[in-house]
């Protein structure tokens, strides 16, 4: 995984800057305040590159054609890409739902926003919208997903309880969540199965199935989101340990 440090400072200043294209905005107001989440008891990985692997590689797994079966991803239906970097999944997802469907493009990440926005208007299709999230939140609107990937990211959030809270609000009654990630401890870019299964049941979140994906290209994780209203209380949430890292270190 290579992705390329992030600096609070530094995206502020680049927001304000105007390094961000006018039209990628949030698409909902603002979620729960990452303050009011417990911090994860793991490393949380840098951000370092837009792009997961070689292209190559993922072409040769059919990765997102994995991905799209293994979740029932159709024609007509709204995706949500959350962390999609340089859009690897984005433009493949669009072909998928059809002009009648859209994948929302989300990020945090100003450069990436602004070369993903670009890649969108010169590829001339329509049902792609890039939207600005922050670190703890997707800023998607309530109640519009019927499926959202995090692919190969999730071990650089850096509140995982206050993004999976918020997410929940905009997916749709039985939409489904999908995480790619590799079998590794987070600070070699990955999440192992445990820890994930763990944070994502803490934010009430049930497992729908794991199964590792060909070619080695890491295992996709399906969960079902709570509803708005049964969304554990932020101060209820107890942090889970990341035993793994801990006995890699021993």
């Amino acid at each position: 995984m290579i992705r390329r440090p992030l600096c609070i400072l530094a995206l502020t200043a680049a927001f304000a800057n105007g390094a961000v294209a006018q039209d990628v905005q949030p698409m909902a107001p603002p979620g729960i305040a990452a303050d009011r989440f417990p911090k994860p008891d793991r490393p949380v990985a840098e951000i370092v590159s837009p792009a997961w692997a070689l292209e190559k590689r993922r072409n040769q797994a059919d990765e997102v054609g994995q991905v799209a079966t293994l979740m029932g991803i159709r024609e007509g239906q709204t995706v949500a890409d959350v962390g999609a970097g340089n859009g690897y999944y984005v433009f493949r997802l669009a072909k998928r739902v059809g002009p009648t469907g859209r994948v929302l493009a989300e990020d945090i990440t100003p450069d990436y926003l602004v070369d993903l926005d670009k890649r969108v208007r010169e590829s001339g299709q329509s049902n792609i919208t890039v939207v600005r999230g922050d670190a703890h939140d997707p800023r998607l609107p309530p109640a519009s997903l019927d499926v959202a990937v995090l692919v190969h990211m999730y071990h650089e959030i850096s509140q995982p309880y206050g993004l999976l809270h918020n997410l929940a609000t905009a997916m749709k009654p039985g939409g489904w969540v999908g995480i790619v990630d590799a079998d590794d401890i987070p600070s070699k870019h990955g999440t192992p199965p445990k820890l994930l299964r763990c944070e994502l049941a803490a934010a009430g979140y049930r497992e729908v199935s794991m199964k590792t994906l060909k070619g080695g290209v890491g295992y996709l994780a399906i969960f079902e989101p709570p509803s708005p209203e049964a969304r554990p209380d932020p101060a209820t949430i107890t942090p889970c340990k990341d035993e793994t890292t801990r006995k890699k270190a021993r």
